[in-house]
């Protein structure tokens, strides 16, 4: 229970404590102050409730009428009330959700926790778009609704008891079933008994489905992940014709959602054979328990209805555990993963390498041996410079390690050993299939700046000269512009012009023209290097490059096993 409160406690201080979360709180307390004028619309229920019944064994048409006029101003307001608190509630939601949405999202991606969450680094977290996604909007719709009632009803059962007391003045006598004692106010204690007990049957009935729920989630996103993963990879899907295979794959995901879901409703109507007849016998067992009161002459008819209204607001009141285990086990489950992906996120930032402010000078690698995460050497460089305005190609046997050399000058490979020293001033990695964010070519090609932050004729020019000018056209023409059109050389082409946009002074080509015919990589590296004559240019392919004019061969070699991983870099 500690534990669970403390990540509720965790999660709600990022609400509270990002942008409008002063406010928030101001939402939170008027929404609150709502729901407490309904305990007070209860308590003139249960008082009506006597005076209408009263004037009906009076058979006072003129006072009944009059009491009907009563109730309907009651229910008036209270509807206001309520109404009014839901839209706040509402308003409350949507803030608090976008203020953890985004408290969340920025420590997925601060040091590039994302990376080491993929890559093993860290802990990993299965579908964190998922957690990003539904759980924040989960974990902030459950805990206002469950809060607000644990509050109303924590300040609501102190009035029912109050009215209750006064109004359960008789005892119960046991003399029927042979025993000479009396139990007063019998009416208070039946209902606290009657409660304790069906909440104990409840929880033990219950305790499963948190263990459920989770896996029920995490099922269903790995389903929607394998449906989004193919809809990213139509084209190859489609020349390969894998329908078949992909048909294997979403049916082994979706079986998944099945098998789960099957003990998940099997422990769900486990549950609902007690609170189901519970839920619906929650009115009527208070006026089976004032009866012998009524028939023993201790209270009128009116009084029996009003007993028994402050016997059930008491009772349902006090089942706000039973009636909501379901809500809660959701809720549970929801601040767990939550929790969980924070503490992953917050280990995958401290994963990444350290890195000091950059300064002038060559890029300088000394010592350097990668390995994989199981120890197994990877590349060795012993002594590599490489200065402004200079190409190099790194090359090397596939598998040797070189995309990883690269990996470990963005400070992000941590299993080596040697010193890195990078060059001041500004880089850009381009991979071999280049990444394309949502939206349109126009917007893909500042990425990852924003597109403003070039001119509209600066980015046409730029796509111009690397040749996708007039297929720029025909997607404008087409499908507004989306990237999705785009073929794999075409990507690459991108690319090379988001280096003219962006002008780097040092960019890191990972087998950035393998989809382009020798004569179009010629004639687009030559016009990077004419175009920026004083960037550094560091190639990985497996083919010698052309076009850069003066290019620097390094041949790279396997490092030796260390059994000592350690890694002393000065990354910039």
């Amino acid at each position: 229970m500690l534990r669970v409160l403390g990540q509720f406690w965790r999660l709600l201080s990022l609400c509270v404590k990002g942008p409008g979360g002063k406010l928030g709180l101001v939402f939170f307390a008027l929404v609150v102050a709502l729901n407490l004028g309904g305990v007070y619309a209860t308590l003139r229920i249960i008082a009506w409730t006597k005076d209408f019944y009263s004037t009906l064994e009076a058979v006072d048409a003129a006072a009944a009428l009059a009491q009907i006029g009563v109730f309907g101003m009651i229910v008036g307001l209270n509807t206001v009330r309520a109404l009014t608190a839901q839209y706040l509630n509402k308003l409350l939601l949507i803030r608090w959700r976008r203020t953890l949405t985004e408290a969340v999202r920025d420590r997925w991606l601060s040091g590039k926790a994302y990376w080491h969450m993929a890559n093993g680094d860290t802990a990993t977290i299965d579908n964190p778009d998922q957690r990003i996604a539904d759980d924040c909007r989960l974990f902030i719709s459950g805990v206002l609704s469950e809060a607000m009632d644990l509050i109303t009803n924590v300040v609501a059962i102190f009035s029912y008891i109050i009215v209750l007391w006064n109004l359960s003045t008789f005892a119960l006598s046991l003399d029927l079933v042979g025993l000479d004692v009396e139990i007063p106010r019998y009416m208070l204690v039946a209902a606290f008994v009657y409660v304790a007990l069906s909440s104990l049957l409840t929880h033990v009935l219950g305790a499963p489905l948190k263990t459920l729920y989770v896996e029920q989630q995490r099922r269903e996103a790995d389903f929607r992940f394998a449906l989004a993963r193919m809809r990213s990879n139509v084209d190859e899907i489609a020349l390969l014709g894998g329908e078949a295979a992909e048909r294997r794959t979403l049916d082994q995901r979706f079986g998944e959602i099945m098998r789960n879901w099957k003990r998940l409703i099997n422990r769900e109507l486990i549950l609902s054979c007690f609170t189901f007849p519970y839920n619906h016998t929650v009115l009527r067992i208070p006026l089976f328990v004032a009866l012998p009161a009524f028939l023993a002459g201790s209270v009128n008819f009116g009084g029996l209805m009003e007993i028994s209204t402050a016997f059930s607001s008491v009772v349902t009141t006090l089942s706000w555990f039973i009636f909501s285990y379901r809500d809660l086990a959701d809720l549970v489950a929801a601040s767990s993963r939550l929790d969980t992906f924070l503490t992953a996120a917050d280990r995958g930032s401290a994963a990444q390498v350290a890195r000091p402010a950059p300064g002038p000078g060559p890029l300088d690698i000394r010592n350097l041996a990668l390995r994989l995460p199981s120890g197994r050497p990877l590349l060795r460089i012993d002594a590599l410079q490489v200065a402004p305005g200079e190409a190099v190609w790194l090359s090397g046997a596939s598998g040797l390690g070189k995309t990883t050399l690269f990996k470990a000058i963005a400070g992000l490979w941590s299993h080596a050993d040697g010193q890195i020293t990078a060059a001041g001033g500004t880089s850009m990695l381009l991979p071999q299939k280049p990444y394309m964010p949502i939206g349109t070519v126009m917007d893909a090609v500042a990425y990852p700046s924003a597109p403003e932050a070039f001119p509209e004729e600066a980015r046409l020019a730029a796509l111009d000269a690397v040749g996708l000018r007039d297929r720029l056209d025909a997607l404008l023409g087409e499908a507004e512009g989306s990237t999705n059109g785009l073929s794999g050389g075409e990507m690459q082409r991108l690319a090379l012009a988001r280096l003219l946009l962006h002008k780097p002074d040092f960019a890191f080509l990972d087998e950035a023209t393998s989809a382009l015919d020798l004569d179009a990589e010629r004639q687009l590296l030559g016009l990077l290097r004419e175009r920026l004559p004083d960037t550094a240019f560091i190639v990985v392919a497996h083919r010698e490059p052309t076009g850069f004019g003066a290019l620097r061969k390094v041949a790279l070699g396997v490092a030796a096993a260390s059994p000592t991983p350690t890694l002393q870099p000065a990354l910039a």
